[in-house]
């Protein structure tokens, strides 16, 4: 387990792609659990240790995760987190140019290019669709992205959520015609050797629910070998 920042009143955790933010229905072991088990152990915790999930990452994707140990850092990171005040960038390995180009996709460069969609989610099959104009059942997604390098096949991009939609960086992009690496579910042509997709929650910064300092934690990438393209 990667802890990139701790104090009394939260943790953070570099998650590895796989890895259960909170319980599910498939019973597995969670990230929540590992770090209850290091925080009783680092701190000789006698009982039940306290640990509030503020926010979630989806199973195959990787990064920061921001959990609170006391109720009053969870009830304000909650709403923090309700109010947009707090700040995420997720990086994203994609194909440099899609498939088919339609008249309508943008053009990435290294300026930001904000991105509207309209999505619905199946449960069933638990995926997003995107539509370019309002649905019945539909919630409006925006992102804005930027190219921030880019090879012969592959590209880094950078995304910044206006919204938090049920897979909405992998949705969004998809329907560009730019699958996240590896994420077959939206259209990536073969996957990762880990299972994981190629995003990764980078960076999050925000007020300190407490202490008001000012926050600002960078997770490295994973160890898969196109990650290490993009090293600085």
């Amino acid at each position: 387990m990667n802890v990139l920042y701790e104090d009394n009143h939260l943790i953070i955790i570099n998650k590895s792609a796989g890895e259960i933010v909170q319980g599910d229905k498939t019973g597995d072991a969670t990230l929540a659990d590992a770090v209850k088990a290091y925080i009783k152990i680092k701190y000789n915790k006698p009982g039940e240790v306290f640990l509030g999930t503020v926010h979630r990452l989806d199973r195959p994707v990787s990064g920061v995760v921001v959990y609170a140990r006391t109720s009053k850092a969870l009830t304000r990171l909650n709403e923090m987190f309700r109010k947009g005040e707090v700040r995420k960038t997720y990086h994203a390995i994609t194909p440099t140019t899609p498939e088919k180009r339609k008249a309508s996709l943008p053009l990435l460069s290294q300026n930001p290019t904000t991105l509207t969609h309209f999505l619905t989610r199946n449960e069933k099959q638990n995926k997003a669709y995107a539509y370019e104009e309002e649905i019945r059942n539909s919630k409006k997604a925006v992102l804005d992205l930027r190219v921030l390098r880019r090879g012969a096949t592959t590209q880094l991009l950078e995304v910044n959520l206006h919204t938090g939609r049920h897979h909405q960086i992998r949705c969004q992009l998809s329907a560009i015609g730019l699958p996240i690496r590896g994420d077959l579910k939206y259209g990536a042509p073969r996957s990762n050797p880990d299972g994981s997709i190629c995003l990764h929650a980078r960076h999050i910064s925000f007020i300190h629910p407490v202490s008001k300092a000012l926050i600002s934690v960078t997770a490295p990438y994973p160890t898969l070998n196109i990650w290490k393209v993009y090293e600085d």
